[in-house]
């Protein structure tokens, strides 16, 4: 019963977690392979829309309880104790004042992108 009390904040933190990580790219002091996989996991947590649509029973939010939390860890675990604690309180200081996470465009982007290369692939292996 204990797992399920410690849902809600455990989704708190990885949400903050991903603001974190926003803030973690435009910060000097992050390293730049943190950068890389931040821009990555960003573009995603933060796009409107998602890889697997959550309509898509149990695939669909796979991702969002799997994927995501692993790859936000890992993100944030390659940062700088200092940078991280001066990103989160930047991310505490947004979520506060504008009460929603930011959201990019570089997201959808991103999604767009994958979901062509794997229409094209499918496309070179169908007519291979």
């Amino acid at each position: 019963m204990s797992v399920l009390n410690d849902l809600p904040q455990w989704a708190r933190r990885v949400k903050r977690d991903g603001v974190t990580l926003w803030f973690a790219l435009r910060h000097a002091g992050t390293p730049w392979a943190a950068k890389t996989l931040a821009a990555v996991v960003v573009a995603y947590a933060l796009s409107p829309i998602d890889l697997i649509p959550d309509f898509i029973p149990v695939l669909g939010y796979m991702d969002d309880v799997l994927l995501l939390p692993v790859l936000i860890w890992l993100a944030i675990r390659l940062i700088p104790v200092e940078v991280r604690l001066d990103c989160q309180n930047q991310g505490d200081e947004w979520m506060a004042r504008n009460g929603v996470k930011p959201s990019t465009l570089w997201g959808v982007a991103f999604v767009a992108l994958v979901w062509l290369a794997v229409a094209w692939a499918f496309w070179v292996w169908w007519q291979g």
